[in-house]
């Protein structure tokens, strides 16, 4: 546990460091809040309404935020030429997937914790429930340990950041459409098809402050997929090494 969190360590400020990092975050808040203040904050709408519809714009900014800030974990390690030293660490393949993942998942949580801003204005201008705020972060988080972990796959087969970011990019728009793909698909595959809908099945009801089972579940086994996946990569080239 303890050379994960090293790694996890190791990983945040690298972020923290580059400039790169900030200008991301940056950006992306600056994107967040015009969407907020021009579509969610637009018209009479109840203070329910507008909290809904910010969880709804800032989910697709946490997919986008998931997907820059995982494609660094192991492709710039390979851009930068240390990736042959993280091979021979003293350290297995999980605690390294783990260590990166967590150190995203960081910086993915400062990311959020720099959004709380706007829930707060709809609370002075309004009334909203702490529970829908909770359950709305709630799965903003497990829906950044997805994207984050689909990245981190990403990542250790690419050879360069640009081709991780667009591998999974890839990836999370596929499953953002499953809902239209499932429309055109009867029967059993088509129900298949539907449930792997990232917002339409799963994170719609969290942004209503409404908590599935089945949602939390979906979530953490995409987390756990792309974290295998990914070990299972990165053990496959040490024994090739």
């Amino acid at each position: 546990m303890t050379r994960i969190l090293l790694i996890a360590r190791r990983e945040l400020s690298g972020y923290l460091t580059s400039p790169l990092g900030y200008v991301v975050i940056a950006g992306l808040l600056f994107l967040n809040g015009w969407a907020f203040n021009a579509l969610a904050m637009k018209g009479e709408q109840s203070s329910h309404a507008v909290l809904t519809m910010f969880f709804f714009y800032t989910c697709g900014f946490v997919a986008a935020a998931g997907v820059l800030f995982s494609m660094r974990l192991f492709a710039e390690e390979k851009q930068t030429g240390t990736y042959l030293l993280l091979q021979a660490a003293p350290v297995s393949e999980v605690q390294l997937v783990l260590g990166k993942f967590l150190g995203g998942l960081s910086f993915m949580t400062v990311f959020l914790a720099l959004t709380f801003y706007m829930p707060l204005m709809v609370m002075v201008n309004g009334h909203v429930s702490w529970g829908h705020i909770f359950v709305g972060y709630f799965g903003l988080l497990l829906e950044g340990s997805a994207v984050i972990a689909i990245g981190t796959f990403a990542s250790t087969i690419s050879s360069n950041q640009l081709l991780s970011a667009v591998i999974a990019a890839i990836v999370v728009v596929a499953l953002f459409v499953c809902w239209l793909i499932a429309s055109r698909v009867d029967g059993a595959l088509g129900d298949a098809i539907a449930y792997l809908d990232f917002y339409d099945r799963h994170f719609r009801s969290l942004s209503k402050g409404v908590l599935k089972l089945s949602t939390v579940t979906y979530f953490l086994s995409l987390t756990y997929i792309g974290l295998c996946a990914a070990t299972l990569v990165l053990t496959a080239r040490r024994w090739r090494a």
